[in-house]
């Protein structure tokens, strides 16, 4: 009895160690931290993962068009600097969330995410390049 306690209680701290880990390379961040974050970064690279329609429409200056819902997001991706600093966006948070999940896959380690995506950018009176 005592042994399955103690394998329980191993296993239940080895997962959620796991679990901190894999969550530290994104970071889900308002829009003003976000507007502060890029413009404290060198080169920031900046991703807008909507479509293509909806990126020509209005969207962050400076930002790459690399649609989520597209064929290529994988090989678009691969022209990033997975070293570096990374900010993803999308219209409400939906798709920006899978992309950062995939970015991590590819090992992309510094993951900023745009928490309530475009809408919440342009709510708080941000720039974009429709202004």
């Amino acid at each position: 009895m005592k042994k399955s306690f103690y394998l329980f209680i191993l296993s239940s701290v080895l997962f959620l160690s796991c679990q901190k880990q894999y969550s530290q390379s994104t970071n889900t961040v308002s829009p003003e931290i976000f507007a502060d974050k890029i413009e404290k970064t060198a080169e920031a690279q900046i991703l807008d993962v909507r479509t293509p329609t909806e990126f020509n429409a209005e969207h962050l200056f400076n930002a790459k068009n690399i649609d989520w819902l597209g064929t290529e997001f994988d090989a678009k991706s691969a022209t990033l600097d997975k070293n570096k600093d990374v900010f993803v966006y999308c219209r409400s948070g939906a798709r920006s969330k899978k992309a950062c999940a995939r970015l991590k896959e590819l090992g992309f380690t510094s993951i900023y995410e745009l928490d309530g995506g475009f809408i919440n950018w342009s709510t708080d009176g941000h720039a974009s390049t429709k202004e």
